[in-house]
């Protein structure tokens, strides 16, 4: 995931570092007395949600100093999310069984993807695939709730001009952060076309494998020998449950939700490549199935025209005969050409990337790969020699690349980082808004908090009965 830097004031709850966390444990974990510890409304909290949550912390890699504070601290986290479940049920807030299915299908083919497969999933928490889909349904539709309730909330809430101003002159001088030197980068893009006969050659070896499915041999065996898509080949080209959303390539989507089930696809021609499907299963607003992708490759005479070209665009640049901006417009291939190049944060949607942020950038998304070491060697102004890139649909390319200026590290300031300043103040007027809630809620919601918890020093009143 892409990390941004957070001011080390108070945030929301952690609350949230535990809503994608599934509340059941591993099944080597160490039993506890069990019995409950609170109750808000109709809710209930048990000994055993804290220590389960207290375990999940430690196995993440938290670092525990006081373990009874923490414990405390778990503890009023759940207050919090049972105290929206009681207003969920007040306002008669319903969450739909497809709702429900389609998280839970998404966090199954999260572990899966993390775990390695199924078998190793069930492995690591000690039950069948089926009972961990009964344990996380609960989870799932009280996550759900909670996120409703918590929308409800924040809804609304925004920060002006003079808000951000006003937040910034309030913050102590010494607990002002610094931001982390920040680039801004353009590029000009030149994506090589795929011959037709390289098409119909994928195209063709996709049919061959096609037709030996058919014939009888395993989908699963022929994506894990064949398929070209990483995320998936090794899992049988299995996709796991998805839903009508537009997330899929729209010929890909059209493609699986009119399959039957154990039907396998003509091959379909999609941004990434050529695909055939297979459904696996069809739920409602979702299915899951698998593939196997071919992908038409860039011949290599094409890929050197390409290099060849940004060789003579660079020296045109660097000899003044053009300007980065109009050799952008007029040479590149790629949409941000119609803005001068600029390469945009898909984290943030900003042109400013911190080096932190490239990197992590570098992990997840194809085309920043060593994006970071390309502009390491350049000063503001200098324009790099054509460099290899692989594009967001994992085709062969090159590029310039210039650094158009850089931001060295320093305290934030209004002026640079108003952009920055803004999200701290809006998430501060969240907490804001979700501190009013709860010492309003709280006074009239039935709570009872068992006596072993008398002695923990609560961010709220927590009225107790």
């Amino acid at each position: 995931m892409i990390t941004h830097r957070k001011m080390k004031i108070k945030f929301l709850p952690i609350a949230l570092l535990f809503a994608a966390i599934p509340c059941f444990a591993q099944g080597q974990q160490t039993q506890v007395v069990d019995k409950v510890v609170a109750v808000v409304g109709k809710n209930i909290i048990l000994q055993s949600d804290i220590e389960n949550r207290y375990l999940q912390y430690r196995l993440q890699g938290g670092a525990v100093g006081d373990a009874g504070s923490l414990r405390c601290q778990i503890f009023e986290d759940l207050l919090f999310q049972k105290l929206m479940l009681n207003q969920a049920e007040m306002d008669s807030i319903t969450i739909t069984d497809d709702q429900v299915e389609a998280e839970m299908s998404r966090s199954i083919s999260y572990f899966i993807s993390q775990i390695g497969s199924q078998e190793k999933m069930e492995a690591y928490f000690g039950k069948t695939l089926s009972e961990i889909k009964d344990e996380l349904r609960k989870a799932k539709k009280d996550q759900l709730l909670q996120e409703q309730v918590r929308n409800n909330i924040m809804s609304g809430v925004e920060v002006t001009p003079a808000e951000v101003k006003a937040f910034y002159r309030e913050l102590p001088q010494d607990s002002i952060p610094m931001v982390s030197p920040e680039y801004e980068l353009n590029q000009i893009v030149k994506r090589p076309p795929v011959s037709v006969n390289e098409k119909l050659a994928a195209k063709d070896r996709l049919y061959q494998i096609r037709k030996r499915i058919l014939a009888g041999e395993s989908f699963g065996t022929m994506a894990v020998l064949y398929s070209e898509d990483p995320g998936t080949a090794s899992k049988g080209g299995e996709l796991g449950f998805v839903e009508k959303n537009g997330s899929l390539a729209p010929e890909f989507e059209a493609t699986a939700f009119n399959l039957r089930e154990g039907e396998i696809s003509e091959v379909v021609e999609t941004s990434f490549g050529f695909h055939i499907i297979q459904l696996i299963e069809k739920k409602d607003n979702m299915v899951n199935c698998r593939h196997i992708l071919l992908k038409a490759k860039v011949p290599i005479e094409a890929l050197e025209k390409a290099q060849n070209q940004l060789d003579s665009v660079v020296k045109a640049i660097r000899n003044g005969e053009i300007t980065f901006e109009a050799a952008c417009k007029q040479y590149s291939d790629d949409d941000s050409k119609n803005n001068g190049g600029y390469i945009f944060n898909p984290a943030t949607g900003s042109n400013r990337i911190s080096l932190q942020d490239l990197q992590e950038l570098e992990q997840v998304y194809d085309e920043f790969k060593n994006l970071s070491f390309v502009i390491s060697k350049l000063e503001v102004g200098q324009l790099s020699d054509p460099v290899p890139m692989t594009t967001n649909e994992n085709k062969d390319a090159f590029r310039l690349v210039m650094v158009k200026k850089k931001t060295d590290a320093h305290q934030a300031n209004i002026k640079d980082d108003y952009n920055l300043i803004q999200e701290w103040a809006l998430q501060n007027k969240k907490q804001h808004a979700i501190d009013t809630w709860i010492a309003s809620k709280s006074k009239r919601a039935f709570i009872r908090i068992d006596e072993q918890f008398k002695d923990c020093t609560f961010n709220f009143n927590w009225q107790t009965e």
